[in-house]
């Protein structure tokens, strides 16, 4: 990986190589290699490097090309390069010589703001047009690596991450408390705004141009909507087999003999993993990292969940001689352990502080094995195991009533599913929103933001008013497309890339993430996931070839940090501190609501912590409320 800056000056006094340098060694624990900075009179670009690939040796960036018409400096991770290298007319001789870096500048030099386009991978790149007075600055489809940038007084400046443009002094650090409001009300990330005013970032799949102060963001990835229809379901299956193996065979390079890969007890990161070891298999050894409650815990029974998926890991790396299967757990470890040092990495917050827990006790394993790539499956539910409940909302609005009640009873048969959670996923999203929130609290369910949630209860009030777009009823979606393209852009996943890196030195790589196999899932008809009462129909045929039954067969879900209330009961006075340090900024208020915080601490349950109601409250509210309120005093730079 690679930490990004570049300053360009449209008649301030500041140097822009120095300027630049500055940012660069802001974003040192990053990329500790040394700088290497382009000036071109009024505009540097420069960058820093973390080498992870063996062509890395050969990066000179940032590279000219174009006779000097380009200057183009990137952090990238390219995925078939072969085929890349193919289409710029690039020998194997010369390409093996040549970093992902000089790829991505001959990819603009031929496409200029097309390239993305033509580039797969995880890339994150700024590009300067000497002839046209232009600055490109690019982000992958999904946003694996960060860029932000500022507008100033006089110049533009951009790094990849905040605490760059926080080096310069014409750069104030300021938190945006729109973005906290939002966060509680657990918005999805949109448009270029960050937790901070006046630091803006370039959205997941965009391109950003700047000329003579003028800024224009494009959406470049559009994935296409037509379904795929091919003539037998054994053909879907063997797509998504051979676009998998082509991801997880990509994102193997540099990791050597060994990686790393997250292992739960679900078909995405069982299919991840079994796949690596396939591809590896008598060259190189899977290490599988599962997350799992203490020895000895029982949580109580819950409809449809399972705590310890440990077992299941187990028998995927049981089938496969290469596996190493080593099970964490974390026991009562706090989830305000690392809240300082999350903050400093991120410089966003971590909404999920119970999975955080787990989380970085796998990466403290992974960095104690000396790997340095973990392999996830974080987008598989978004990609080849999509549950694909939206079929039965498309079957209610085509009239294919008959069709609609053998899928429900066919679920509840061989799915488990409630025929009332059925009715509800094909109702619900035709349902006024009001109506539905009725119709759950009729039922004992509390679907209210306030109840999962810190938010100030005017600024809720307010953004339901503002927004009567967002949904905040939580209701089923009709359009299976489109809940898809929400999810993937919910989150900007790039800061905590970059932040894993510098904090653990591991570079994660999603295979589920693939751009070519999220386009072919995108296009994969609804019936081939939900199918003769199977969810996720289409993951658990097409990879029953390497997967035990267990997990193939498995409908209920695994329960991550199924123990979260032990860390936190045990941290209740550290918790009581945070509320109350929360509660004494006055940009806390209107935004969260402290009072409801502090009688949650006060009001501390001595048992039934797995209460849907004591969930909502602790779990969700009351920890999210206090990521986000620590986060709020960092960014203000208070104790």
């Amino acid at each position: 990986m690679t930490a990004l800056a570049g300053f360009w000056a449209f008649g301030a006094a500041t140097d822009p190589g120095a300027a630049t340098e500055r940012m660069l060694k802001a974003q040192a624990v990053y990329a500790p290699a040394a700088a290497a900075v382009a000036r071109l009179d009024d505009l540097a670009l420069g960058r820093r490097l973390r080498p992870l690939l063996d062509e890395d040796r050969y990066d000179r960036a940032p590279v000219a090309a174009g006779g000097g018409r380009w200057t183009v400096i990137a952090d990238a991770r390219l995925d078939d390069r072969d085929a890349t290298a193919e289409a710029l007319g690039i020998g194997p001789a010369e390409a093996s010589r040549l970093a992902d870096s000089a790829f991505v500048a001959r990819a603009v030099e031929r496409w200029e703001e097309e390239a993305p386009r033509h580039l797969a991978g995880d890339y994150a790149f700024a590009a300067f047009d000497r002839a046209r007075g232009r600055l490109l600055l690019v982000r992958d489809h999904v946003g694996q690596r960060p860029l932000h940038f500022h507008r100033g007084h006089g110049f533009f400046a951009f790094a990849s991450m905040p605490k760059g443009l926080h080096a310069l002094p014409e750069v104030p650090r300021e938190p945006d408390r729109e973005a906290f409001v939002r966060d509680l009300a657990l918005l999805p990330e949109e448009g270029s705004g960050t937790w901070f005013r006046g630091i803006e970032r370039v959205p997941p799949g965009h391109i950003c141009l700047i000329a003579l102060g003028r800024i224009e963001m494009r959406r470049w990835w559009t994935p296409p909507r037509e379904p795929l229809r091919l003539r037998r379901t054994e053909d879907y299956h063997e797509a998504v087999r051979v676009l998998l193996d082509r991801a997880v065979a990509s994102r193997l390079r540099g990791a050597g003999g060994a990686v790393a890969a997250q292992l739960s007890g679900g078909l995405d990161s069982s299919a991840v993993t079994a796949t690596a070891a396939r591809l590896l298999a008598g060259q190189g050894k899977v290490h599988a990292f599962t997350a799992a409650p203490r020895e000895g815990f029982v949580a109580p029974a819950a409809r449809g969940r399972f705590a310890d998926e440990s077992g299941h890991a187990a028998a995927v790396a049981a089938l496969y001689p290469n596996v190493e299967h080593v099970v964490v757990r974390t026991g009562s470890r706090s989830p305000f352990d690392r809240l300082d040092r999350n903050a400093f990495l991120y410089e966003k917050p971590v909404s999920n502080l119970c999975n955080a827990v787990w989380g970085d006790a796998i990466l403290d394993a992974v960095k104690a094995r000396g790997l340095n790539v973990l392999l996830t499956g974080q987008l598989g539910n978004m990609s080849f195991s999509f549950s694909g409940f939206e079929r039965l909302a498309e079957l209610l609005r085509r009239g294919r009533l008959v069709r609609l009640a053998r899928e429900a009873l066919a679920l509840r048969r061989r799915g488990g599913v409630r025929l009332e959670s059925a009715a509800a996923h094909a109702i619900g999203p035709y349902l006024p929103p009001r109506l539905w929130l009725a119709i759950n609290r009729w039922r004992g369910r509390a679907l209210d933001l306030q109840a999962y949630s810190a938010i100030d209860p005017a600024a809720a009030a307010r953004l339901a008013s503002e927004a009567p777009c967002h949904d905040f009823a939580s209701r089923p979606w009709k359009d299976a497309f489109a809940s898809r393209l929400w999810v993937l852009g919910r989150s900007d996943v790039g800061p905590y890339q970059k932040g894993i890196l510098g904090g653990w030195g591991i570079d994660l790589r999603d295979p589920t993430a693939d751009r070519a196999l999220i386009e072919l899932c995108l296009t994969i008809p609804l019936d081939q996931y939900l199918r003769g009462g199977r969810s996720r129909a289409l993951a658990r045929a097409a990879f029953a070839d390497r997967l035990p039954a267990i997990v193939v067969d498995e409908t209920r879900k695994g329960l991550q940090a199924a123990d979260w209330y032990e860390g936190l009961d045990a941290a209740r006075e550290d918790a009581a501190e945070q509320v109350a340090r929360i509660a004494a900024l006055a940009e806390a208020e209107g935004v969260f609501d402290t009072a409801r915080m502090r009688r949650l601490v006060e009001a501390w349950p001595e048992e039934g912590w797995s209460d849907e109601a004591t969930v909502s409250a602790y779990r969700a509210a009351l920890l999210r409320g206090i990521a986000s309120g620590h986060f709020l005093r960092r960014a203000l730079g208070t104790n």
